[in-house]
């Protein structure tokens, strides 16, 4: 399972998604989807976009887990 931690890169950055979004291009309401997880897929040119503009790696925003072990946390 792939978990969404945008929210942890955001705060990290003291930045808001009403700001991200405005400068990625793309809705609050998508953004806010993607940062709840309510997405199944993310377009590689909007994880450019956010990627450049909180100066982060993929990796930080995009976590693998494996689904047997979300119960052992």
């Amino acid at each position: 399972m792939i978990i969404i931690r945008l929210d942890r890169v955001l705060a990290d950055r003291k930045m808001r998604l009403n700001d991200l979004a405005a400068r990625v291009g793309i809705s609050n309401v998508n953004l806010s989807y993607l940062k709840t997880g309510k997405v199944k897929a993310i377009r590689f040119s909007t994880l450019d976009a956010i990627c450049k503009v909180l100066n982060c790696q993929p990796g930080d925003i995009l976590e693998y887990m494996d689904a047997g072990t979300e119960d052992e946390e």
